[in-house]
């Protein structure tokens, strides 16, 4: 269950189900036998704050949003990072979840974990949150995980223009993503 929760859109109200679809469900990249690479290095400091779904793997647990994902972070004391995932449903409501993630890899910042499930503090599933892509600038990111399963293009604004679109899903197809993997988030 390692994979449970990833950090971007995550699961909204349906984070304690615990099920996955397999990664079949969803293809597997060109060359599932490279490994997926990582940024060398991401400044948490600078990646907090709002970010807004530009594109995704459809996964289950955001199958009831229709639009205006979002992810927010901060910083926290103890070196965790606070979550807070939005998005509005079909209805109009808004949907909420909040968790934490803590980093694995402490030399780059850019492999994480996540989690969304907590019983009285103690928090059992852990999903893998890889920063794949960063710009320069911090105004998008490509998120993914060693399996392949789930990723997202991430921005500071609700779109991206059609040629950093392009290198974003230049960089996922290196990490061996396939671009019809992924659907474009309405804002």
């Amino acid at each position: 269950m390692k994979n449970l929760q990833p950090l971007i859109g995550l699961p909204f109200a349906v984070a304690l189900s615990g099920f996955l679809l397999p990664a079949a469900v969803f293809g597997a990249g060109e060359d599932d036998s490279s490994p997926v690479t990582t940024v060398e290095f991401v400044d948490l400091s600078r990646y907090t704050g709002l970010w807004y779904e530009v594109a995704k793997i459809p996964n289950r647990f955001q199958k009831q949003c229709a639009r205006g994902t979002t992810a927010e972070y901060a910083l926290r004391e103890d070196g965790r990072i606070t979550v807070v995932n939005r998005c509005v449903k079909q209805d109009g409501d808004v949907d909420e979840a909040a968790g934490e993630a803590r980093i694995v890899d402490t030399a780059s910042n850019a492999r994480l974990e996540v989690s969304f499930v907590s019983f009285l503090g103690w928090r059992p599933f852990w999903g893998d949150y890889w920063v794949l892509g960063l710009d320069p600038d911090y105004q998008w990111a490509a998120i993914g995980d060693p399996e392949r399963k789930y990723g997202w293009i991430l921005a500071r604004t609700p779109t991206l223009d059609a040629v950093i679109l392009r290198e974003v899903f230049t960089i996922l197809e290196r990490n061996g993503y396939r671009r019809d993997m992924f659907e474009m988030s309405l804002p």
